[in-house]
């Protein structure tokens, strides 16, 4: 499924319809996390430009899914770390850093293309030990 929408920051009708085959256990903790990339794509990727357009496609298997999400920006270059350790990262007086700590969380795996306007992200969906972000 391939959804495109212009720049925006009203992202529930999106998200929704991006959840729908997700797990409903699982609906919070991706919910977060979609919303932090949805968001960054609209405000720092397309500076939100309603002329912009952002595109998701999503995929799934009986054990994972995931979602590509492509913005009209000029790009960013993704950082090789981010910070790992909650605590600071949430007294840390600035925001830069906290989405991508979120990600980290939410997803097993989140990439960046080299010109940073493509972003993948990838959740396994079988029961792991992992314990989700909030409990």
């Amino acid at each position: 499924m391939t959804v495109s929408f212009t720049s925006t920051l009203y992202l529930l009708p999106v998200l929704e319809l991006l959840l729908d085959c997700i797990p409903s256990h699982w609906h919070a903790e991706v919910h977060l996390g979609l919303q932090e990339a949805l968001v960054n794509a609209a405000k720092h990727g397309n500076k939100l430009d309603p002329g912009k357009s952002i595109s998701v496609l999503f995929s799934h298997s009986d054990d994972r899914c995931e979602w590509l999400i492509c913005d009209q920006g000029s790009g960013f270059t993704p950082p090789d770390a981010f910070k790992s350790n909650l605590e600071e990262t949430l007294h840390d007086d600035t925001e830069s850093g906290r989405g991508l700590f979120i990600l980290h969380q939410v997803f097993d795996q989140v990439q960046w293309n080299p010109c940073g306007t493509q972003l993948r992200l990838c959740k396994k969906m079988r029961f792991t030990s992992r314990s989700p972000l909030f409990t």
